[in-house]
């Protein structure tokens, strides 16, 4: 594969990429329910189930050609790839970083193509240390990581993640990762609030329990925090956006930081949710007293329960 994909014409990666998501949609019955499960819970009765599952349909796609252009990717330098990979908002955050005189923490989701968010980054100068998942199999994890590397990212581990970053941003460099992992609780996570009812403040959302790296790096170095988002086309483009740093106020909390992460992201979700990964358990730990509706996947966790307890008692004691 990592020789054959990068010889395919782009059209022909990009309707093997659809293919390969129609026959995942087709034989993977235990990631479709856990896609149902989390649309429904998201959305409520805004899709019928016909429509969630056409959006699971377009999620697979996504997810699959997404893995086969981390491949085709090879065969792309910094001189040919913005023919593939449309940049926009990273030249007015290269001189917001000069102008502070501090890093660039990047973050994206599970939304897109989010491997040529990092890959077009690198060829446009911006170099990540970017922390990954080890893979089960050493092999592969050794092969996704050159495959990451292609335009000169440094792909680290969870385990030296928090150094190795710091170190980077300290120095005025950027870093790089995915914000929606679910983790377990402890003092690296925190209680994000997701999809509210019909977007609106005053609901009950859905707790995630998302990491805080990324929070707890902007504080130590002032780093700026910036979103990014991607959107593939069936042209075989791929639109890549850095929007504008989030606002890391001097006094706010790494949970609030979290959450105004998330909510950067989440309008585009509900915008165009066919590019998320459902199938993947977003929503693993839920409180034990909670009016909304989590998918049958989910446990109770008194790790959970204690953090939400100690985030409730700390926003308690800001707001006296």
């Amino acid at each position: 594969m990592r020789l054959g994909i990068p010889r395919l014409s782009r059209s022909l990666c990009v309707s093997f990429g659809n293919f390969l998501g129609d026959v995942a949609f087709l034989c993977d019955r235990r990631g479709k329910r856990i896609g149902l499960e989390n649309l429904e819970c998201a959305f409520g009765a805004k899709y019928s189930r016909l429509d969630r599952l056409a959006i699971i349909r377009q999620s697979y796609r996504t997810f699959t050609r997404t893995m086969l252009d981390l491949f085709w990717f090879q065969r792309l330098d910094a001189g040919n790839f913005r023919r593939w990979v449309h940049l926009t908002g990273f030249e007015e955050i290269r001189e917001e970083s000069r102008r502070r005189q501090c890093g660039v923490a990047f973050m994206c989701v599970h939304q897109g193509n989010w491997e040529w968010a990092n890959l077009g980054a690198g060829f446009s100068g911006f170099r990540n240390v970017t922390v990954v998942e080890n893979f089960k199999n050493p092999l592969l994890t050794r092969i996704f990581a050159r495959l990451r590397e292609h335009s000169g990212a440094t792909i680290v581990t969870q385990e030296a993640a928090i150094l190795k970053m710091n170190r980077a941003l300290k120095a005025g460099a950027s870093t790089g990762m995915l914000i929606d992992l679910t983790t377990r609780p402890g003092r690296l996570a925190t209680a994000v609030e997701a999809f509210k009812p019909g977007g609106r403040d005053d609901g009950e959302g859905i707790k995630i329990c998302a990491p805080i790296i990324h929070a707890l790096l902007t504080q130590r170095t002032g780093a700026l925090l910036v979103p990014v988002e991607t959107e593939p086309h069936e042209d075989g483009t791929v639109s890549v956006t850095a929007h504008p740093p989030v606002c890391v106020d001097g006094d706010a909390t790494l949970a609030e930081i979290a959450q105004r992460c998330w909510n950067a992201f989440e309008p585009i979700l509900r915008d165009r949710p066919g590019e998320y990964l459902w199938v993947y358990k977003h929503f693993r730990y839920r409180p034990k007293i909670t009016a909304r509706p989590y998918p049958g996947y989910s446990n109770t966790s008194s790790s959970f329960e204690k953090m939400l307890l100690n985030e409730s008692a700390v926003r308690e004691s800001a707001a006296h």
